[in-house]
Order: structure tokens, then C-alpha cells, then sequence
């Protein structure tokens, strides 16, 4: 699958991460796209090296393997930023 695939899917694997963990993340919804395309990126690659082979085209396993990998970064993202204060203007 090309980058701008992995682009796309990354985009919708942040969107379902955010919604499988929602909260309030410090970065708002820019912070949650580019976890979601590297996160794909790095679900991407770990599939690759699972099954040793290249993923082609958007299947049910990539799209597993992007959310995880979005899963995983939103989730280490929030760990490192969890001191961090949020102001949200009413």
C-alpha cells in the first residue's frame, strides 16, 4: 500500500481511536490525526514484519493493524502528557 494510503487509513484509524478512548487529549483533534497516520504508519510496518509480507490495499487486517497502532501512540501520548493542564475556553 502506497503512503498516501497509510495517509488516509491513519486518518480514519485516529478517528476511531479517539473514539474507542475518548477524553480530553492536550493538542485537540491535530494531535489525534497525526497519532492516528503514525500510528498506522507503525501498525503498518509490524504487520509487515508479522507476516512478511507487504499489506495491500485497504482490508479488514490493515485497518486492525492502523487502530491498534493508533491505540498504542494515543494511549502512550496520553501517559507522557498526563500532567499536563487543559484549558478549554466556554
Amino acid at each position: 500500500m502506497g503512503i498516501l494510503a497509510w495517509v488516509v487509513l491513519g486518518l480514519i484509524a485516529g478517528a476511531i481511536a479517539k473514539a474507542i478512548m475518548p477524553g480530553n487529549d492536550p493538542g485537540g483533534i491535530v494531535v489525534t490525526m497525526i497519532i492516528g497516520i503514525i500510528g498506522a504508519f507503525i501498525g503498518g510496518f509490524l504487520g509487515n514484519m508479522i507476516t512478511g509480507s507487504g499489506l495491500n490495499g485497504f482490508s479488514l487486517w490493515s485497518i486492525v493493524l492502523a487502530v491498534v497502532g493508533a491505540l498504542v501512540l494515543l494511549w502512550i501520548y496520553r501517559m507522557a502528557t498526563k500532567g499536563r493542564a487543559t484549558t478549554r475556553v466556554p
